[in-house]
C-alpha cells in the first residue's frame, strides 16, 4: 500500500530514523520541526497520514492537532507522546487523534499503525460512498456464475468463457489481470456478469465498486473516479478519495464507459497501463491495486473511427472482450427466467405461490424482448404487483395490445413510386402508436425497437396524438 506521511517532530535523530525507515518501505515522507511548519506542509503537501509529536516548540501538539482536524476532518493523525504521559494520550484521542505512540517509538510498530490508519480512512471513505448512494455505490458482490440463469447454448458458452477467465486470473503468478470489456444490448445483464467475474475470482474478498459513467455530468465523473484534494475546485472543502482508491484490492466496474470524456479516457488509460493515478488538485501520483471491468452498449469501434473514443484505450480495454447474447437469441431461456423472476417477486411482495398459465408462458416465449432480461424482469414484477389470483393468465401480461406491425395493411407502400422512405417510416410509426393508444413503451415493443429509439423518431417526425 502506497501513501504519503507527514512527520512533525523536533528531535532530529528520531525524525530522521522515522523518515529513513518509512522511505525504505516505499512510502513518501516529508518532515517538519514545528507545528507551524507542519500546518504549512499540510496545505501544500497533502499527506495521507500525519505523525505528530506532542512536545513541539511554539504551539504544542494538541493545539496543532485541533487545527489539523479543522483543516482536514478525515485526515488520520498519530500522536507521539513521552513516556508516562497517559493523560496527554487520552486528550489526544478526545481531540480526534487516530492513535498514539509512547516514546521511544518502535519503527516497526509505527509502520503498522500508519498502515492501519490509512486503510481505515480509505474504507471509511468507501463506506460513505456506499451509504450516500453515490454513483458507483455497490454492495459486496456475492453472486457468482450460478446467478447467470439460462441453459441455452449461448448462455452455456458465456459461462464457460467466464470460467476460463476466472481460472486464468487465479493461476496468474505475476502482474495483474487484464481489463475486460463487456458488450451487449441494454438490459442483457452486463452488471451481473461483472459481479460474477468478481465473485468467482481471487478478488472476491475485496470491494466491488461500480460507477455508471452516463449518470453524472462530465465534469463530475473525473472527481468521482479519482478523488480530489481540498480546494481543487469551488466546492471541494475537504480531501475525498475517489472510487479508484475505494476499489483498492478489488474490482472497479465502469458501466457505460463509452460516455467518458476524452480527458478522462486519458487518465483511465494511465490507470490501466501502470496502475497509477492522481487526485484532482494533487501533484503526486499514487499506486493502486485494482482490476477494471468495463461495459458498454455503444459501438466503440465506430466511436474510435469518429474520434470520440481513444483507440489506445479501446484496445487496452478490449484485450479480453465478452459479448452478451440478447434474450431473443437465448432459445428456451425466457420461460426459465420468467419463472425465477416470478418466484423472487412473489417472495418480495408476500404474494405466496404464483405461477404462469401455459398460454402465458407461450406468449412470453414468443415475444421478441427488445429490452432483454431487464424488460422481462420488470414485466414479471408488474404482474406480481397486480396479481389477484394464483395463476397469471395471458390476459394479465402487460405485453403490447397489438401484434407486430402487419405489412399487409400497408399495401399503398408496395409501389416504390407511391411514397418516399421517410413518409413510409412516418406512417409505420403513427400506425403503431395509434394501435397502442399512444403508449410509447407498448408501441416500441410492437415495432421491435427500444423506447428511446421510438421517442427519437417521434421527435424527428413531429408526431403528436
Amino acid at each position: 500500500m502506497s501513501y504519503k506521511v507527514l512527520i512533525v517532530e523536533d528531535e532530529p535523530v528520531l525524525a530522521r530514523n522515522m523518515l529513513l525507515y518509512l522511505e525504505r518501505h516505499g512510502l513518501s515522507c516529508e518532515g517538519a520541526t514545528s507545528g507551524e511548519e507542519g500546518l504549512a506542509l499540510l496545505e501544500s503537501g497533502r499527506p495521507d497520514v500525519v505523525v505528530l509529536d506532542h512536545n513541539l516548540p511554539g504551539q504544542d501538539g494538541l493545539t496543532v492537532l485541533q487545527r489539523m482536524r479543522a483543516l482536514e476532518p478525515s485526515l488520520p493523525v498519530v500522536m507521539a507522546t513521552g513516556h508516562g504521559s497517559e493523560k496527554v494520550a487520552v486528550e489526544a484521542m478526545k481531540a480526534g487523534a487516530f492513535d498514539y505512540l509512547i516514546k521511544p517509538v518502535s519503527l516497526h510498530q509505527l509502520k503498522q499503525v500508519l498502515d492501519r490508519a490509512v486503510q481505515q480512512q480509505r474504507q471509511a471513505q468507501e463506506l460513505r460512498h456506499l451509504r450516500a448512494g453515490a454513483p458507483g455505490s455497490a454492495s459486496p458482490a456475492t453472486d457468482g456464475l450460478a446467478a447467470l440463469l439460462g441453459d441455452s447454448p449461448a448462455m452455456q458458452r458465456l459461462r464457460e468463457r467466464l470460467r476460463q477467465l476466472v481460472v486464468a486470473e487465479t493461476r496468474m503468478s505475476e502482474g495483474r489481470a487484464p481489463a475486460v470489456l463487456i458488450g451487449g444490448e441494454t438490459g442483457t445483464g452486463k452488471e451481473l456478469v461483472a459481479r460474477a467475474l468478481h465473485g468467482e475470482g481471487p478478488r472476491r474478498h475485496g470491494p466491488f465498486v461500480e460507477i455508471n459513467c452516463a449518470s453524472l455530468p462530465a465534469q463530475l465523473v473525473e472527481s468521482e473516479l479519482f478523488g480530489h484534494e481540498r480546494g481543487a475546485f469551488t466546492d471541494a472543502r475537504e480531501r475525498r478519495i475517489g472510487l479508484v482508491e475505494a476499489a483498492h484490492g478489488g474490482t472497479l466496474f465502469l458501466d457505460e464507459v463509452g460516455e467518458l470524456e476524452l480527458a478522462t479516457q486519458a487518465k483511465l488509460l494511465k490507470l490501466l497501463e501502470d496502475h497509477r493515478f492522481r487526485r484532482l488538485g494533487s501533484v503526486r501520483e499514487q499506486q493502486v491495486d485494482v482490476r477494471v471491468l468495463a461495459a458498454t452498449n455503444r459501438p466503440l469501434e465506430e466511436m474510435v473511427r469518429a474520434g470520440s473514443f481513444r483507440g489506445d484505450l479501446f484496445y487496452r480495454l478490449g484485450m479480453m472482450r465478452i459479448d452478451l447474447p440478447p434474450l431473443r437469441l437465448r432459445e428456451g431461456d425466457v420461460v426459465q427466467l420468467a419463472q425465477a423472476f416470478l418466484a423472487r417477486s412473489a417472495r418480495r411482495y408476500g404474494k405466496g405461490a404464483l405461477r404462469f398459465s401455459d398460454e402465458a408462458l407461450t406468449a412470453l416465449a414468443r415475444h421478441r424482448w427488445p429490452g432483454n432480461v431487464r424488460e422481462l424482469g420488470n414485466l414479471v414484477e408488474q404482474c406480481v404487483i397486480l396479481a389477484s389470483d394464483p395463476v397469471i393468465e395471458v390476459e394479465d401480461l402487460p405485453l403490447p395490445v397489438a401484434p407486430q406491425t402487419d405489412l399487409g395493411e400497408l399495401t399503398d407502400l408496395q409501389d416504390p413510386g407511391s411514397t418516399s422512405l421517410p413518409e413510409a417510416e412516418r406512417r409505420l410509426l403513427l400506425s403503431a402508436l395509434e394501435r397502442n393508444r399512444w403508449n410509447v413503451t407498448q408501441a416500441a415493443r410492437a415495432l421491435g425497437i427500444s423506447r428511446d429509439t421510438l421517442r427519437y423518431r417521434i421527435d424527428k417526425f413531429g408526431l403528436r396524438p
